[in-house]
């Protein structure tokens, strides 16, 4: 009865909402304790009905909003011109769900963070109906919810604020004025966000890889088609595509150098490089997948490294060529998806990834940031799956590797690319 009484309501809700004009309803539509409210999961339903109590008691997305009134924030604010950081657009696209005015329910609230509909989309034609017998989830997204269960389209959505968008972005100025530069893998990110969803595990055992796969390609995907449109807009570099570590870091004395060590290979000396974090690591599962495309990938990738790294590079040519380069990681992604996964192929993949170390050191660390996070992802499916007899000492070492980013400006190359060998030996 408490269902029926609630379904009621959420369709009163959007009664008067033209099944055209699906509008945002706010996260407290989804608050009944009998639909995603619950205080505890629930193991016999399709869903653990306690997702809402998750995202606002554990879940930061929910604080996304609030934090734009911190002391950061309005140092911010102040150092771009802004009138306060919780009331700019630029700041609400990223920290809170900013919808047109015409797009809003009554119950609807931008300081709610960023809740269910920002990721789920607006719910006001599937928020009654989901909740009836019988409904399927195609049902609902027919009426206008995202598709999350695709793995494509799930990496989409969190890029557009991790990443960004044409329609917003973390550029070169706001890193100046403060805000955080922005890294992704999706794997890592759901396990702590934390994740309010139930895995199909028991019908893909090697789901979570498959996750981990198509979001590296993804995310490499679209940082591209961030660089295509940097290139062609009105600031050219745009430094927040660049390897921030390259000028931001610790200096020494030219003799304790590892940089200077390393040399400066394919880029002139003091040209800061692109930021090849959301590819580095990914090619390895590429070779697994395409071994053509990964050949066919790094072809592009090297020559617009060499471009962009020029810095006074045609921009149109690096426009041209990071499009090329994005449809290719699409059709990557699409494989991805039905690709095979199984003890041997994630095995090789950590193998294969420790066994590259010196080169990812050498990208600085981002990239070395991607291959802990991808490391940690597949040790966890692995072991969840599959026996390393060894399986202490493995996770230990890969935790160890996550010591050398808590002072980002002391990172050192050769020794991370030390202790990354030291996982692979202990895969051997």
């Amino acid at each position: 009865m408490q269902r029926l009484l609630f379904a009621i309501a959420a369709t009163a809700i959007a009664a008067d909402v033209p099944k055209d004009a699906p509008k945002y309803t706010g996260p407290g539509s989804c608050a009944s304790p009998s639909c995603h409210g619950g205080v505890a999961p629930r193991a016999d339903t399709s869903v653990w009905q306690n997702e809402y109590s998750t995202w606002v008691v554990k879940d930061k997305h929910a604080q996304a909003y609030s934090v734009l009134s911190n002391p950061v924030a309005t140092r911010m604010a102040k150092i771009l011109g802004l009138q306060s950081a919780d009331t700019a657009p630029k700041c609400l696209a990223c920290h809170a769900l900013d919808v047109p005015a015409d797009l809003r329910a009554r119950t609807f609230d931008a300081s709610d963070g960023v809740s269910c509909e920002s990721c789920h989309g607006p719910a006001s034609n599937w928020l009654g109906p989901h909740t009836t017998k019988g409904w399927t989830h195609p049902q609902s997204v027919e009426l206008g919810m995202r598709d999350e269960r695709d793995l494509i389209h799930r990496t989409e959505t969190c890029l557009g604020c991790h990443l960004g968008s044409r329609e917003k972005f973390v550029d070169h100025e706001m890193i100046a004025a403060g805000h955080p530069d922005l890294y992704f893998e999706l794997a890592s990110f759901q396990a702590v966000m934390p994740r309010h969803w139930k895995m199909a595990i028991d019908k893909d055992p090697w789901l979570d890889v498959r996750e981990l796969a198509a979001g590296e390609a993804v995310q490499l995907r679209e940082q591209l088609r961030k660089v295509a449109r940097d290139a062609q807009g009105p600031v050219w570099p745009e430094y927040a595509n660049l390897d921030c570590f390259a000028c931001h870091h610790s200096l020494t004395a030219a003799k304790d150098s590892w940089r200077q060590e390393r040399g400066y290979a394919n880029r002139r000396p003091g040209n800061p490089p692109w930021n090849l974090s959301r590819y580095i690591v990914f090619r390895q599962v590429v070779n697994e997948v395409d071994r053509g495309s990964a050949q066919q990938l790094s072809a592009e990738i090297e020559k617009l490294y060499e471009l962009i790294t020029a810095l006074a590079a045609d921009r149109g040519q690096i426009a041209t060529r990071a499009t090329a380069a994005s449809e290719l990681a699409d059709r990557l992604a699409q494989r991805m998806i039905s690709a095979q996964f199984d003890p041997a192929a994630t095995l090789r993949w950590m193998k294969n990834i420790a066994a590259d170390a010196d080169s990812i050191a050498a990208q600085d660390e981002r990239s070395a940031e991607q291959a802990a996070m991808v490391l940690d992802s597949l040790y966890v499916a692995y072991t969840r799956n599959a026996k390393l007899d060894n399986s202490n000492r493995v996770r230990d070492s890969i935790q160890a590797l996550f010591k050398q980013f808590e002072d980002p400006s002391s990172f050192n190359g050769p020794r991370f690319a030390q202790a990354l060998r030291a996982v692979g030996d202990l895969l051997k």
